[in-house]
């Protein structure tokens, strides 16, 4: 089995409950902080990993406070980054979990984002049948040097999540990786707001349109939605009691990766990233221990 380049960010996740979100002059008590290890690309390759599938965290980790502990992390967990250690402070996100587990972020944006052209030549392509990409990357002026990579090897199966921020990619570059005919992983909101249809099946069509390739929408509690080019359809979520939802759509993505590089089909992957995705909402913060991975039950 080939290994799957995990491309993107390992940042510091600060998470942060509060009662609620702070409103302008509003003064807030913080129930209780940690510092996480996280980040998309981390949140997706540490998922492939708890499947045994192989795959390469190509991720860049700055200097300063948080590029260091996101150094030392890495290190006690035994995964290494390719990529040599620019000289630019790494960032941060800060996770503020309201009461009822929903979460926001505000993100500081450091060397963990930006890519620089030559990085690409150290990954060997031979070895390599499925790439990640996130759209927090892509946005940056550097995400042009990903595009080209990924340009330069249509063999490859590309899974994207682009997130909330895929309006504000460059419609061009947009257009250069639909036709690279990536899959494309979406929650409800980001599908309905960028495609502007009403319905998710629309949503879905709307998207594969673009790409010729299969479309993942995850839809909460509901599970999630999918259209190939000769089917679509819902496949149920499970019951969770939810604490937070950080990392929940990159645990599920990491998942139909992994079950996909497995030989499972699509449907019965995104069955598999249901149950993922709830045991993350069940867990504070984005990732789950070996334990906790071994206790969800697939059937």
């Amino acid at each position: 089995m080939k290994n799957v380049l995990v491309i993107g960010s390992t940042v510091v996740d600060v998470i942060i409950q509060i009662d609620h979100l702070p409103s302008a002059q509003e003064d807030v008590h913080v129930q209780h902080q940690h510092m996480s290890l996280g980040g998309c690309a981390y949140n997706v390759s540490d998922m492939i990993r708890h499947f045994g599938v192989p795959y390469t965290l190509f991720s860049p980790v700055g200097t300063g406070a948080y590029g260091d502990f996101v150094r030392t992390q890495l290190t006690r967990r035994g995964v290494a980054t390719p990529i040599p250690a620019p000289a630019q402070e790494n960032g941060c996100c800060y996770c503020f979990i309201e009461a009822d587990g929903e979460r926001t972020f505000l993100s500081y944006h450091g060397a963990e984002y930006r890519f620089e052209r030559e990085w690409f030549q150290i990954p060997d392509a031979t070895d390599i049948d499925a790439v990640y990409i996130c759209g927090l990357e892509i946005e940056e002026p550097t995400g042009v040097h990903i595009v080209e990579y990924l340009e330069a090897h249509p063999e490859f199966r590309i899974y994207f999540g682009p997130g909330p921020r895929i309006s504000k990619i460059d419609p061009k570059l947009m257009s250069r990786i639909y036709a690279l005919h990536p899959v494309m992983h979406l929650n409800e909101n980001e599908a309905l707001s960028f495609t502007k249809e009403d319905g998710i099946d629309a949503a879905a069509n709307a998207v594969f349109s673009r790409t010729q390739n299969d479309v993942i929408i995850t839809l909460g509690a509901k599970g999630a939605y999918y259209r190939t080019a000769s089917s679509s359809g819902y496949v149920p979520g499970i019951a969770a009691t939810q604490i937070d939802t950080i990392g929940a759509g990159d645990s599920h993505i990491g998942a139909v990766i992994a079950c996909e590089q497995l030989g499972k089909s699509l449907p019965e992957s995104i069955r598999i990233a249901n149950h993922i995705a709830a045991k993350v909402v069940e867990t504070s913060g984005a990732l789950l221990s070996e334990e906790a991975f071994q206790s969800v039950d697939f059937d």
